[in-house]
């Protein structure tokens, strides 16, 4: 398995809307494309609190999940490190990481 990481700033006025631009169209997109190797998603959110992050900006950070770095390949293009930023979030992201990380996952455990 291989864990996508990217992060992007909002505006803490525009917060709530990437938010639910992400939920609603942005990740579900994702979903429905023709990409078998998605596994799915996770959205964290930090409040800027004037130390490592403005205290006017949110950070979100999506983990985006596929099977191997082929199905990256297959979603993101021969580019795969860029980042794929859809339209409607530049308009609401105050600034973003123009590359994405990919990790392989070793290990997992929940309790």
């Amino acid at each position: 398995m291989i864990d996508r990481i990217w992060h992007g700033w909002t505006a803490r006025a525009d917060a709530d809307e990437y938010e639910r631009l992400l939920r609603e169209e942005i990740l579900p997109g994702f979903a429905d494309a023709d990409n078998d190797g998605y596994r799915g998603a996770r959205v964290l959110r930090r409040e800027g609190d004037g130390d490592e992050v403005d205290g006017d900006e949110v950070e979100f950070v999506t983990v985006l999940r596929f099977d191997s770095i082929e199905s990256v390949k297959r979603f993101a293009g021969e580019e795969f490190r860029e980042a794929h930023v859809p339209p409607a979030a530049r308009e609401v992201l105050a600034r973003w990481d123009d590359r994405a990380r990919h990790y392989e996952v070793r290990e997992e455990r929940e309790y």
